[in-house]
C-alpha cells in the first residue's frame, strides 16, 4: 500500500464530504502510476517499477463542491485480471489510459470499457480516455485522428493527451472524470425523489420544472 495514504487521509479535514471511486485502467507501462502520483502528490517517477495496486486520496473542489477522490493505481492489463473485475464493480468512474508510443496499448482500451459496461450494467459509466507521454511526439505510434476515432465510437468520451512528466493536462483529466461522476450521482438522487413523488399519490402539486439532464457531451483536448 503506497505510504502516502495515511499523510493524505490525515491532511483532509473531517467535515461531510461526498466521496468519489476513481479506477486507473491501462496496460503496463503506459504510465498509469506517473499520471497519479503528478496528481496526487506533485512528483515525477523517473524509474518504472510494475504496479500491484496502490491507493491514493486526495480533495479537490470541483465547480464549487469539494470531493474526496479515492483513487486506485491498477496494475497493467496483462497482471492480475482475476482482480480487475472487483476494481470495476468498487469504481465510480476511470481512467482508461494509453501510450502515445504505443498502438497496442490503445488496442486495450476497448476491452477495458467491454468488460466495465458489463459488469457495471451501464453504458454510460463515466469515463476519460488518456493518451499518455504526448511529451514523446517523436515517438508517436497512434495518430490523433485514431484516437478521436475511438472518442466518437464512445459517445464522445472525453479525450485528452497528457505528459506525466511535464505535468501536462493531469489535473485536467481528473476534474474532468470528476465533474462526470458528480453529474451522475446527481441524477442518481433526482431519480430516487422522483419516485419517492410518485409513491406519495396524490397531493400537493409540484410545480418544480422537469429537469431533464442532458446525455454528457465529451471533447478532446491535446497539447
Amino acid at each position: 500500500m503506497n505510504t502516502y495514504f495515511s499523510t493524505f487521509s490525515r491532511a483532509i479535514p473531517m467535515r461531510p464530504q461526498r466521496e468519489y471511486h476513481i479506477v486507473v485502467l491501462g496496460a503496463g507501462g503506459v504510465g498509469k502510476s506517473c499520471l497519479t502520483a503528478q496528481f496526487v502528490q506533485n512528483v515525477w517517477i523517473e524509474s518504472y517499477d510494475p504496479t500491484i495496486e496502490d491507493s491514493y486520496r486526495k480533495q479537490i473542489e470541483v465547480d464549487g463542491r469539494q470531493c474526496i477522490l479515492e483513487i486506485l493505481d491498477t496494475a497493467g492489463t496483462e497482471q492480475f485480471t482475476a482482480m480487475r473485475e472487483l476494481y470495476m464493480k468498487q469504481g465510480q468512474g476511470f481512467l482508461l489510459v494509453f501510450s502515445i508510443t504505443s498502438a497496442s496499448s490503445l488496442n486495450e482500451l476497448s476491452e477495458l470499457r467491454e468488460q466495465i459496461i458489463r459488469i457495471k450494467d451501464d453504458e454510460n459509466v463515466p469515463l476519460v480516455i488518456v493518451g499518455n507521454k504526448s511529451d514523446l511526439e517523436d515517438d508517436r505510434a497512434v495518430p490523433r485522428a485514431r484516437a478521436f476515432g475511438l472518442s466518437q465510437s464512445w459517445g464522445n468520451a472525453p479525450y485528452y493527451e497528457t505528459s506525466a512528466r511535464r505535468r501536462a493536462n493531469v489535473n485536467e483529466v481528473f476534474v474532468d472524470l470528476c465533474r462526470q461522476i458528480i453529474r451522475k450521482d446527481l441524477e442518481g438522487s433526482g431519480s430516487s425523489s422522483d419516485s419517492n413523488r410518485k409513491r406519495e399519490g396524490p397531493g400537493r402539486h409540484d410545480r418544480k420544472k422537469d429537469h431533464r439532464t442532458q446525455r454528457r457531451r465529451g471533447g478532446c483536448v491535446i497539447l
